[in-house]
């Protein structure tokens, strides 16, 4: 299903069908589940920092303007099928069904540099549904801005395949990325995790945090991203309220 790509920026199969989401909304107060934009905002080390400027500011200008310069792969953001697919859809051509709806946030307890398989799903189809968000709840957001957090578990390909065979819409993740870590990755990686989501559609979100709040349940998300043209991914802000209080 999920065979390594053989040409370098093709591959994309197509969004995965799934049934309309059903007309239900939650009920709890809504959890931000991002980290705000910022110098401190957690990123892969091979990315550079962001810049934040104040280009005019009172008393000596009569407004206050501020200038941001960022890669949209750093904080809490969104991979659309374009990061890895130059024949995938960018941000802006995400159908807006993909960006909320209810989901399941998922408990995975690992050690460091722990591989996610799926025995860790062992019970969640139980509760996912066909076109659901799955977050899956690390506590890696805890070693945030550490060591730590360089050696965040990762997803194995299997792992990758039965999220796409249950025809989830997006992957969020409390840690940098499904993938290996960069300390862990070998000469020739290819991010083979991203490769097996984004060619079915399933769009990946990464560096969230704040999950312990609406753990082991079914929750309502929405995932605001910034619409920018021809864009691989953006900053998002994530928002989810559990269906019960």
């Amino acid at each position: 299903m999920c065979d390594a790509p053989t040409e370098i920026g093709l591959g994309w199969k197509g969004w995965i069908d799934f049934p309309a989401p059903k007309g239900v909304s939650g009920v709890g107060p809504w959890v931000d589940l991002s980290y705000p934009l910022g110098p401190g905002m957690p990123r892969v080390s091979f990315f550079p920092e962001p810049r934040f400027k104040q280009i005019m500011k009172f008393p000596n200008d009569p407004l206050n303007v501020t200038e941001i310069q960022m890669v949209v792969h750093i904080g809490t953001h969104l991979d659309s099928p374009r990061h890895f697919f130059s024949d995938g859809p960018a941000v802006e051509n995400v159908p807006l069904e993909r960006l909320y709806g209810p989901g399941v946030v998922w408990p995975v307890a690992l050690e460091p540099d722990g591989l996610i398989e799926p025995k860790h799903f062992e019970g969640l189809e139980a509760v996912l549904e066909p076109g659901d968000i799955l977050a899956l709840h690390t506590r890696w957001s805890e070693y945030v801005n550490s060591p730590l957090y360089d050696q965040h578990p990762s997803l194995s390909v299997a792992a990758a395949e039965w999220i796409v065979e249950h025809r989830v819409k997006m992957l969020a993740v409390d840690m940098p990325t499904p993938d290996l870590p960069v300390s862990r990755r070998e000469d020739g990686f290819n991010w083979p995790v991203h490769h097996c989501l984004l060619s079915h559609g399933v769009l990946v979100a990464e560096h969230l945090r704040n999950l312990d709040e609406i753990a082991d349940q079914r929750v309502e998300f929405m995932v605001n991203a910034l619409n920018i043209e021809n864009a691989d991914g953006a900053p998002v802000r994530v928002l989810a309220r559990s269906f019960s209080i």
